[in-house]
């Protein structure tokens, strides 16, 4: 398992991965120095795209087991067994790597979401399982990385220093800090910290919680010792707010909650690693890249990441080849798109056998049909092809989580009156959250309603819904309550247990008593979906994992039950907004402005305070 080097005065010992690498590199070597070996692979003939000096040009790709041997003229590399394949008029690509996502958000484990995603041309996924760090802890986010070890793709972990972000505002069902991260940092596949969402709201956790920045800065000055990452999460911070957070994360920073042209430059200019997000309901990619195609900004810290993609997205329309072709379409170059989603995040995370196509690096590479409209016709993982027309060609087994990771949902079923929002006189003014589609951020308004028999009573015709977050880990029996405008819900009721970030159970709701059963449908599954309507259960998804993730279904039955759940919200409730669950679990989100719904009740973001429902 080691490799003793001779020396004047002693030797140094390679562990079993390097010896195996440093016999890799000598038989590559040899296969170019002499003729007594050949090329795997060669594709012939292609038109390569060079992400290290933003070109196409005419060459040929020859592959040695799971690397790149040569790229160029490599007709003298081609033996008896070589397998030449012709890829004339068409592009060959460095594999695209995601930068940037949750599995939880999917709700697919890590199998299914790899097989939905590869065969559009995405080989690596850096994962932040914040998610399910905040439901279980670093059990369950050990258990995402034995996952990793049966897929074929690339899939790295990046873990939450800070569970739950907002420890004064929302309820995690564990509390990680930094006694964690010594046993997180050295546990398999994981390679950083992800997004700091702890210190997003600069000013006011500086003022409140300061002892937070102080637990924040040991996490990733730990993790800057080990040359780990440490992910930025810096929405709407400007000068000295964001100078702290880029700090607070050891100095190299990246922030995927830019939404305006002027955070980007900003953030541009200080360094910070622009993720640009293009997901399915948070879309800032186009307002983002303006720094890029009107001020003329150098784009190598540029990098493009979906964050939170459904299973329906993946299977009809793609991964990242989709966010690629959606850059292009915004005046961007093709090659530099690509870029942004190859050598530009490579760099970023340090994975330097990937990224580009190069010799000696691994044989990750998208094919390309179409390069304006980021057509993958093939895909290759470690030098095989693993992918093709759509189609992948290799055998992913179902993976099944350990039951340690099951039965996060603690609590009790709740009763109507738990829900009520109480008020004097025949009407009320409540304050409202004003949702936004495709954005995290939210709104605020004040709306006038009806009280009945001391309850403030929701109004459709104003499309004036209550909204409710439960605490479902079993730690305070706390249940916030508030109204929320822009669902255009009719009828009924729908619950889920994915809430981000600490995931408790959130609803939305035209009435309590629909609302009310959709919410113990959820707890008596241990998590899930449910949708109620006229006092009886329509449907509903279980999702074991965590309250997150359904290990019961694969990839494309998970997209067909999110569809017919979503049928149901929009015409049996009359929900007019699309993807009405993402957009439902993202209204918890303490760390995004402006106002959100937590356990602990109405959070007013910008000022770090819990309102009353009623003004």
């Amino acid at each position: 398992t080691v490799l003793n080097v001779p020396k004047k005065k002693g030797g140094f010992r390679l562990n079993a991965k390097y010896l195996k690498m440093s016999m890799e590199y000598r038989n590559l070597i040899d296969i170019l120095m002499s003729d007594k070996d050949y090329a795997d692979i060669v594709l012939y003939d292609g038109e390569v795209v060079n992400v290290i000096t933003r070109e196409i040009y005419r060459a040929d790709i020859a592959i040695k087991g799971k690397y790149i041997l040569l790229v160029g003229d490599c007709k003298d590399l081609i033996g008896p067994d070589t397998l030449v394949i012709d890829v004339r008029g068409r592009y060959l690509s460095p594999g695209f790597i995601d930068s940037h996502m949750h599995f939880e958000s999917s709700m697919l484990t890590v199998t299914e979401f790899s097989r939905l995603s590869i065969p559009s041309g995405t080989t690596t996924l850096i994962a932040d399982p914040h998610e399910i760090g905040n439901a279980l802890g670093p059990v369950g986010m050990k258990a995402m990385a034995d996952e990793i070890d049966s897929v074929p793709n690339k899939v790295h972990l990046v873990v939450p220093a800070l569970t739950p972000d907002c420890p004064d505002l929302e309820t995690a069902g564990y509390d990680t800090s930094s006694k964690d991260m010594e046993d997180l940092l050295n546990y398999k596949h994981i390679i950083g910290i992800g997004e700091l969402q702890g210190f997003s709201n600069a000013k006011h956790v500086y003022r409140n919680t300061p002892e937070i920045i102080t637990d924040l800065l040991a996490s990733t000055i730990y993790a800057k010792s080990k040359n780990m990452v440490v992910d930025g999460n810096a929405p709407e911070l400007f000068g000295a707010e964001l100078a702290a957070h880029i700090i607070s994360t050891g100095g190299k920073c990246s922030c995927h909650e830019t939404t305006t042209k002027e955070e980007a430059v900003e953030k541009l200019r200080q360094g910070v690693y622009l993720f640009m997000r293009e997901g399915s309901t948070q879309r800032n990619m186009a307002e983002c890249i303006r720094a890029v195609t009107e001020e003329k900004m150098d784009s190598r810290r540029c990098i493009l990441a979906t964050d939170d993609m459904v299973a329906a997205d993946l299977e009809t329309i793609g991964h990242m080849n989709e966010i690629v072709r959606r850059t292009i379409k915004e005046g961007v170059n093709p090659v530099e798109a690509i870029q942004m989603v190859t050598i530009n995040p490579a760099t970023y995370f340090g994975l330097d056998d990937v990224g580009v196509l190069a010799p000696g690096k691994i044989a990750d590479i998208a094919i390309i049909d179409d390069l304006e409209e980021m057509v993958v016709e093939g895909v290759f993982i470690d030098g095989k092809l693993v992918a093709s027309k759509g189609e992948l060609l290799i055998d992913l087994p179902t993976y099944t989580y350990p039951e340690e990771v099951k039965n996060s949902v603690k609590i009790g079923p709740i009763s109507e009156k738990n829900l009520e929002i109480r008020a004097e006189g025949s009407t009320a003014k409540v304050r409202c959250i004003e949702v936004i589609p495709d954005q995290n951020l939210t709104g605020k308004l004040e709306e006038m309603v009806k009280v009945y028999n001391g309850v403030a009573e929701p109004d459709v015709s104003t499309d004036t819904l209550q909204i409710a977050c439960i605490e479902r880990y079993g730690r305070t029996g706390n249940i916030g309550k508030a109204f929320v405008k822009g669902f255009g819900m009719r009828n009924g009721a729908f619950a889920e247990s994915v809430a981000h970030d600490t995931h408790n159970i959130i609803v939305v709701g035209t009435n309590i008593r629909d609302m009310t059963l959709a919410v113990n449908r959820v707890i008596e599954l241990g998590g899930g979906i449910a949708i109620a309507n006229k006092g009886r259960i329509l449907s509903d998804m279980r999702l074991a994992v965590g309250g997150l993730i359904t290990d019961e279904l694969d990839g494309h039955e998970v997209s067909s039950k999110i569809a017919e759940l979503e049928r149901m919200v929009k015409e049996d409730l009359g929900c007019k907004i699309h993807a009405p669950f993402m957009h439902l679990s993202f209204l918890a989100l303490s760390t995004s402005p402006t106002w959100k719904i937590t356990d602990k009740g109405l959070i007013d973001v910008n000022n770090f305070k819990i309102l009353p429902p009623i003004v």
